[in-house]
Formats: C-alpha cells, structure tokens, sequence
C-alpha cells in the first residue's frame, strides 16, 4: 500500500495518535470532522486532479468567502487557487499554468472582494508594520515580538491595492500578457461582495481577459 493510501491511526476519539496530550481544542475539533468526513468519502475517492468543469479560481484568502459556495462547486469540480487579495503574483501564475497545461482547465476566474484587508495598507506600510524599514519596535505595538535578521528579505511585493476594481483589471492583464498562458484560455474578472454575496463581473477586465484564437 502506497504511503497516501494508508488510513492513519486513531484512538477512540477519532484524534490522531501522533498528536501528544495538550493538543489544542481547535485541532481536535478539526480531526474530529475529518474522521466524521472519512466515514462517508465514497465515490469521492474515484475523483481524479483535472478538474471536471475545466475551471479554475484565483480569489482571496479571506475567511468570509467560500468558492465552493458561491460558485456552486462541489469536490473535483475546480482548481481554487488563494493567496491574501487573489493576486496574480507569479506563484499563482505558475499554479494556474499547471491547471491549464497539465489539468486542462480552459475557464479562469479572477475574484477579488470588497472590504479587502490588502486594500487597507501600502506596500510601505506594511515593511514598517513589520519592521523591514527599522531596527526597532515600540514596546506596546502588536509587532514588537517580530524580529528582523540579515536574511529577512526586505524587497517582498506585498501586492496591494487602493482601487478594487482595478486590481482585477490589473491582474487579468498580468495573466493575459504571461508568455505560458494560452491566448485560447477565457480570463474572467469579479468582484465578490461580502455584505450579499452576488460576484460583479467588471468588464474592462473581461474585455482584456475574453479568449483569443491560438496563432496559426
């Protein structure tokens, strides 16, 4: 048996045996649902990683949105690629040519959302909210435990953004213009509203990101 097929062992709790005495409230209670979901996988396990509506979804970290709900998914429908604001930063980029040339996924969806936490701060703000601008914190301030040292990389692109629906225009373009990004694939960009729920299409950036014929 292949080490990924084998069923860990539990104690009569339903907790990993791994886990040492003290282990947390919240992790108990997320092994607990997970034995409680094992019990009835099923057909799940014939499910395979080329998503089965050709989709995939670059959206916000953000505990408030759910993809799978708003967009009617269920398991083996989509590829959900997340970071904090749904960035087209170049790791995501990577993950979503994957989806595409290995997965096959012809349908990208770019989702950012109002009240974004990255639409709060500058990229400056937050090297000096970290301490990557300083040597010093005042004692009192919620990052005086961070601590910098020579390998701190202080040139991170934090990926912010002051205007939402430009971030979106923003990062379909970056998407589109990619050298490993078939021009055949549809980019589609939305803003997700979190005091209702609805996903606005914004169009400037479904005009950059609509699918173009590959080249002779």
């Amino acid at each position: 048996m292949l080490f990924s097929e084998q069923t860990p062992a539990s104690d009569r709790n339903g907790i990993n045996s791994g886990f040492p005495q003290g282990t947390s409230h919240t992790l108990r209670e997320i092994l607990e649902a997970n034995r409680a979901y094992a019990e009835n996988f099923g057909d799940k396990a014939r499910l395979i990683g080329a998503p089965r509506r050709r989709m995939a979804i670059l959206t916000c970290m953000d505990a408030r949105m759910d993809p799978a709900k708003f967009s009617g998914l269920n398991e083996g429908d989509a590829h959900v690629i997340r970071n904090a604001g749904g960035r087209a930063s170049d790791d995501a980029i990577r993950s979503l040519v994957v989806s595409c040339k290995l997965m096959g996924t012809t349908d990208w969806f770019v989702i950012h959302h109002s009240g974004c936490g990255m639409q709060s701060y500058t990229d400056d703000e937050i090297r000096h909210l970290l301490g990557l601008d300083t040597d010093e914190h005042p004692e009192g301030s919620k990052w005086h435990d961070v601590k910098k040292s020579a390998q701190t990389p202080a040139d991170i692109h934090w990926l912010t953004f002051s205007d939402l629906v430009q971030s979106i225009v923003d990062d379909v373009k970056r998407i589109r213009q990619h050298p490993l990004v078939p021009p055949s694939v549809a980019i589609c960009g939305y803003i997700y509203h979190i005091h209702h729920g609805m996903l606005e299409p914004v169009p400037e950036a479904n005009r950059i990101g609509a699918p173009q014929m590959e080249p002779a």
